[in-house]
């Protein structure tokens, strides 16, 4: 795919998009698929050649958005708020496009600062105290992938502060105990596995 290719693709998916979006409400919320039923529409081998751009967009069209729970439907209020908007998908779209890795000021600048300054927009809007903000020797931080990669990191740090760090070093997590509530995500015990403290350490 070349750029000429890659614009008209590009449009091609944004129309699909957007049709999709203005007509979501008329779907139901959930698919009327059967376990099995996507995957059997689908070849059982990988493919030898490639498919044009539009046998792939009709693939999705006809078999992968009828087999799909509409998370972004109306009437969808299962799991937890998942919702895009037309500006978040291209700002997803930007990101992608850009492919930078803000692993570290030097692998992207602009990324690096810019995350740091919204988180501390972040600490404004939420009236946080001042301590949060990236300007203190003990505020700042980062935005995690998901909420469970957010809980991760935050026990991680709460084990780290409670040894005064000597767990990095004795790895002895034996007198640790986390409190969480009954109605609490699974990503607490995960998180509680990952870290070495254990869900038998887990107080409700």
């Amino acid at each position: 795919m070349d750029a000429q290719e890659f614009r008209a693709n590009g449009q091609a998916v944004i129309e699909l998009i957007a049709q999709y979006l203005e007509t979501i409400e008329e779907r139901p919320v959930t698919a009327d698929v059967k376990p099995g039923d996507v995957r059997h529409q689908l070849p059982a081998h990988p493919p030898t050649a490639p498919e044009s751009f539009e046998s792939v967009l009709a693939d999705v069209s006809n078999i992968i958005i009828p087999g799909l729970t509409h998370w972004q439907h109306p009437n969808f209020f299962a799991f937890f708020p998942g919702n895009s908007s037309y500006p978040s998908i291209l700002a997803d779209l930007l990101t992608a496009g850009l492919g930078v890795q803000g692993m570290s000021w030097l692998s992207s600048p602009a990324c690096t600062e810019v995350e740091t300054l919204m988180l501390d927009w972040m600490q404004e809007l939420l009236g946080l105290p001042e301590s949060f903000r990236s300007t203190t020797a003990s505020g700042g931080g980062v935005i995690q992938g998901s909420a469970s990669e957010a809980t991760l990191s935050s026990i991680l740090a709460a084990r780290w502060r409670i040894t005064e760090g000597h767990v990095n070093r004795d790895g002895d997590t034996t007198k640790l105990i986390a409190y969480c509530t009954s109605q609490s995500h699974s990503s607490i015990e995960k998180g509680l596995r990952i870290a070495g403290i254990g869900t038998q350490n887990i107080r409700m």
